[in-house]
């Protein structure tokens, strides 16, 4: 266990209850999959316990190896610059990791199509839907390019188009992202949000989806996000495995 490092999930916060406890749910099924590693949670503002909290609570337990993983969907500012000022601060005797964001990953688009499904379309329906690709927004022109990236990927699938959309920062809005899909002669336009858990701006992206046929529920403790924290935590610990051997 004393090479096994502490995995520290990092989120966001929110005033909206449904977000803890999503990310709660989301660590548990984390814990399921892998009860060989200890998982904690902390958050960058809003909620408790706080990311400073909990590294000062590892350091004094005794711990020295800690991944830290940004709960993000893409690099902006929050990972580039927000997580790295509060890890520069952590109690010194740790030995800190980042690990990269969960997204881009072929797992979270099977997540998005797993929501589909649950809120009622099927892989057959894909020729004639189209899908509005919804995130919450940034105004890092990298984390933009992204998920427009991931529409086009996605549209490759099988369904009748794929737009992206923003629910703050940029545009589309998911309500001109539906509109242009029904132009483009989609019989059915789904919209899938590519965020991780409820809150303002998921509210804001169902707002937009009130002409659309189909809203998917956001990522939040899908398996595959699970397994995506995970591929993400045993990137990020490989190389303190090397210093170890040798």
């Amino acid at each position: 266990m004393t090479n096994t490092p502490v995995l520290l999930v990092i989120a966001h916060g929110s005033r909206d209850p449904r977000h803890a406890a999503t990310v709660h749910a989301l660590v548990r099924r984390i814990r399921s999959l892998r009860p060989d590693v200890r998982v904690e949670t902390g958050f960058l503002d809003f909620n408790v316990p706080s990311v400073q909290g909990v590294l000062e609570s590892l350091a004094v337990q005794g711990v020295r190896d800690v991944v830290a993983l940004p709960l993000l969907l893409t690099r902006a500012f929050h990972a580039k610059a927000d997580i790295p000022a509060v890890l520069a601060d952590a109690p010194p005797q740790l030995r800190i990791r980042q690990a990269e964001v969960l997204g881009p990953s072929p797992l979270l688009l099977s997540a998005l199509e797993r929501r589909l499904y649950e809120a009622g379309l099927s892989p057959a329906d894909k020729p004639s839907t189209g899908v509005v690709l919804a995130s919450a927004g940034s105004t890092d022109p990298e984390a933009i390019a992204v998920i427009a990236e991931i529409a086009r990927e996605w549209r490759h699938t099988g369904w009748c188009a794929v737009r992206p959309a923003f629910a703050s920062a940029s545009l589309p809005r998911t309500e001109d992202a539906v509109r242009e899909l029904r132009a483009l002669g989609c019989s059915r336009v789904a919209v899938a949000p590519y965020v991780l858990a409820p809150g303002f701006l998921p509210d804001r992206i169902a707002r937009g989806a009130a002409e659309a046929d189909v809203l998917a529920d956001v990522l939040g403790p899908a398996p595959e996000v699970a397994r995506v924290v995970l591929e993400r935590y045993e990137a990020a610990r490989m190389p303190q495995l090397a210093a170890v051997s040798a």
